[in-house]
């Protein structure tokens, strides 16, 4: 692969995006806790005289980097997240391996804020060169609730934006392709909570009783059907129990279980009706039972609907300076969520994957031996500024 980065950064600008990189790798935090790397970006910033920095949820940072060229006067938002996931690293081939216990950054943040940084910096110097504005965001509470990019649209960060650019890394493409494709490319993630209602009464006397734990089964089979029977098999619906709890002995007719669990779907218009349908189950499984169910749902991330003429414009970008094998055509399966939804809400936006696939980082996101190598940054980073400048200069 070849991006020829001379241009765009700095021998000290590099030093300090792959530093940021291991710090942050070396000092994970969860969702909601990046106070930590918070100031450490800020600090990075301020070293390379970069200022007006504005806060947001919390733990999060963006910054605007406004072009001083004549010329139109576009907005662009590119971002970067930053938080980690409560999973023990088990690479002590890494000298800059996790160094909190049970804490890792297991789906490439640090990566992906690295990569931000890189791109403020780049911008920052070339800002000379370029009209318009490019806000950088490097977001929190991607992986977990309150999520960061629903604050993002709650509080309208995004107004006034043309276009926002997010990117992942993915052991499913080669260390050195790049990936995109148009639609949906990631689920919509509803999370609820079900309290199915009985009758406690002696176990070797059922029938005074109303089995809680016998609803809830029928519910677990029942549910399912929704995904088997009334979904087209090109949407990919999932419905996932995960959490289950009731019971206190062996010999008693459990009177309460709650449940927990996720909807998901690529499609915003069976969004809804998925979640309709999980309550009415439970509505009707638990009557049927002579039970009562609460269903509580909690919307979160949507899907990302990346926009057909910016991934067309990437996919050229990727052939004019990566070479045209390096842009990786096959149509990857949509599987899990991404709370970049958020911004795809509010502006068109394009969410590319960067390949980490290689000899020794083969391990999939969300598991403790995920791994990238450094060697990806800078070249994806000088890909993301010189395709940042191209949709300001559209």
């Amino acid at each position: 692969m070849s991006t020829r980065s001379n241009s765009f950064l700095s021998d000290a600008e590099r030093d300090a995006v792959i530093e940021l990189r291991h710090d942050m790798h070396r000092e994970p935090e969860l969702s909601n806790a990046e106070w930590k790397t918070q100031e450490r970006i800020r600090a990075v910033l301020q070293r390379f005289g970069l200022s007006g920095f504005n806060t947001f949820h919390n733990t999060g940072l963006y910054i605007d980097i406004e072009g001083r060229a004549s010329g139109p006067k576009r907005a662009v938002a590119v971002r970067g997240d930053i938080d980690a996931l409560p999973i023990q690293e088990t690479r002590d081939d890494l000298p800059y391996r996790s160094q909190v216990n049970g804490v890792m950054h297991a789906c490439g943040h640090d990566v992906h804020g690295s990569i931000a940084l890189g791109t403020a910096l780049a911008l920052h110097r070339m800002r000379d060169n370029f009209a318009g504005k490019v806000r950088v965001f490097f977001q929190p509470a991607e992986e977990a609730e309150p999520l960061g990019g629903r604050t993002v649209q709650d509080e309208k960060l995004l107004d006034g934006f043309d276009q926002a650019v997010g990117f992942h890394v993915s052991p499913g493409i080669p260390a050195g392709m790049f990936g995109a494709q148009e639609g949906a490319v990631t689920k919509s993630a509803d999370q609820f909570k079900l309290t199915v209602t009985g009758k406690m009464a002696h176990g070797a006397s059922p029938h005074n009783g109303i089995d809680a734990i016998a609803i809830a089964a029928a519910f677990i089979n029942e549910v399912q059907k929704v995904v088997s029977r009334e979904m087209p098999i090109d949407d990919a619906a999932v419905i996932t129990i995960g959490t289950i709890h009731g019971g206190e002995a062996t010999n008693i007719i459990c009177p309460s279980v709650i449940m927990e669990g996720t909807i998901r779907t690529a499609s915003s218009e069976r969004r809804a009706l998925l979640s309709q349908r999980v309550l009415e189950v439970a509505e009707g499984v638990a009557a049927l039972h002579r039970g009562r169910a609460e269903c509580i749902i909690r919307k979160g991330e949507p899907a990302v609907v990346n926009d057909p003429e910016m991934v067309r414009k990437f996919r050229q970008l990727v052939h004019d300076t990566a070479g045209r094998d390096a842009f990786f055509s096959e149509r990857r399966p949509i599987a899990g969520s991404d709370d970049f939804g958020f911004y795809a809400a509010c502006v068109p936006s394009i969410y590319f994957w960067l390949g980490t696939r290689a000899p020794g980082n083969e391990s999939f996101v969300h598991t403790p031996t995920f791994g990238a190598s450094d060697e990806l940054i800078i070249p994806t980073t000088v890909l993301t500024v010189r395709y940042i400048l191209d949709l300001l200069n559209s």
